[in-house]
């Protein structure tokens, strides 16, 4: 699979099956992380590999009504970064971009590998925090739900979430954000 596909292939799916959880696939995940471009190569992100059967439930307290289905995840990797880890130029503030980037590049493989890798921000970060005793320094940015897609539809789904499963969700027009040499307004 090459890098478009995977794109391609990479969706938010929400009815999992469990996988297997190895070191292997820990590192194989981490070290595509590691290769992220970052300001100055600061190289700010932090992550939490949660696969431990019990520390997983006691994340499912942290997860917002909404998000049952992620109880079914093999693994929760938390994000986490440091705005002082990273380039602050003016008011540019790179910490979560280049977070963004590595986790992105994370679920991509992720999706290579054949798994759903779905990020979430329904959750609370201060109960991840006291679950996983994360410093107070640190930010928890996201929470990326990982296992198989499931053959099934996961009957914990809304409706509007059964209908993603079932067909991608539309994605805006490129004119709609795109702009070629100038920002211009596209008020009618």
């Amino acid at each position: 699979m090459d890098v478009k596909e995977a794109i391609q292939k990479r969706r938010a799916y929400r009815s999992l099956a469990p996988v297997p959880i190895t070191d292997e696939l820990i590192a194989d995940l981490a070290s595509c992380a590691q290769l992220s471009a970052s300001c100055f190569n600061n190289q700010p992100w932090q992550y939490v590999f949660v696969y431990d059967p019990d520390v997983l439930k006691e994340m499912h307290e942290a997860l917002s009504k909404g998000n049952e289905w992620a109880k079914k995840a093999s693994m929760i990797i938390v994000v986490l970064g440091n705005q002082e880890d990273d380039c602050v130029i003016y008011d540019r503030i790179y910490y979560r971009f280049d977070i963004g980037m590595a986790t992105a590049i994370m679920i991509l493989r992720a999706t290579e590998l054949g798994l759903v890798a779905h990020p979430i921000a329904g959750y609370s970060p201060k109960k991840t925090r006291a679950i996983l005793d994360i410093p107070n320094t640190l930010d928890v940015i996201a929470l990326v739900i990982v296992g198989k897609h499931a053959e099934t539809i996961d009957s914990l789904l809304s409706d509007k979430q059964r209908n993603a499963e079932q067909e991608r969700p539309p994605r805006k027009k490129r004119d709609e954000f795109v702009y070629i040499n100038r920002y211009t307004s596209k008020k009618n």
